[in-house]
């Protein structure tokens, strides 16, 4: 009985953990939306002005929000529109500091919003912070530029994600002949990062599993030759 009543509290903790949790965060962004954006509309167009008492719209600043930056998105796909934005970003550039966090911010929007990136499309397995230990990284970009002049030309960029916060982490350039390929999808992955490696990846076939220890097994044992 006190089995029972044991494996039925955690069981409900798993299930509850996870969906209070996601609530907690919708619940306290659209919050923190609604504070930003509603002091910015003016009384006679707020329709909370005309509600009776204290009342209010759970959510309205972020209805509001979602539809202005569809209008600007808009505005910027006509002609007047990208000419504005290319004056704005033209100033933007001619003030030093301002031009590179502006930079960055934009480089890295871009690259997370846009459909045509390959980034973090591929889990692999390198020999990091040392040689017999592995760390999970994602195939960021292939090295281009300087970088490619000077590693050769099958150099990739890697990122290695921290535990348990995989939007922090190091970027590596590696060889591609030193990575190990995981089947592992990037979702599967980072999961296995969260959960401080917990939650193992079990749909991987027992052939994969073997062919990615023994090359493990390889390069130890190369290492120690060496």
């Amino acid at each position: 009985m006190l089995r029972w009543l044991r494996n039925s509290f955690l069981t409900g903790i798993v299930i509850a953990t996870p969906l209070g949790v996601t609530v907690f965060l919708v619940i306290s962004f659209v919050g923190f939306v609604d504070r930003v954006v509603k002091p910015l509309i003016p009384e006679r167009w707020n329709p909370e002005t005309y509600l009776p008492g204290e009342f209010t719209i759970p959510g309205l600043g972020v209805a509001i929000a979602v539809i202005l930056l569809t209008m600007l998105g808009a505005f910027a796909a006509n002609f007047f529109g990208r000419q504005l934005i290319s004056l704005w970003e033209r100033i933007v550039d001619s003030v030093p500091l301002v031009r590179n966090v502006y930079g960055a911010i934009k480089q890295i929007v871009e690259t997370v919003f846009s459909g045509t990136q390959e980034s973090f499309k591929e889990v692999v397995l390198i020999e990091y912070p040392m040689k017999g230990l592995f760390a999970v990284a994602f195939v960021s970009a292939e090295g281009r530029g300087p970088v490619k002049d000077k590693l050769g030309d099958d150099v990739i960029g890697v990122f290695v994600p921290t535990t348990p916060n995989p939007t922090s982490g190091f970027l590596l350039y590696v060889s591609r002949a030193d990575t190990i390929a995981v089947d592992l999808s990037v979702e599967e992955a980072a999961k296995l990062i969260i959960s401080f490696g917990l939650v193992t990846p079990d749909k991987l076939p027992e052939d994969t599993q073997d062919a990615v220890a023994g090359e493990i097994a390889d390069r130890v044992s190369r290492s120690e030759d060496r």
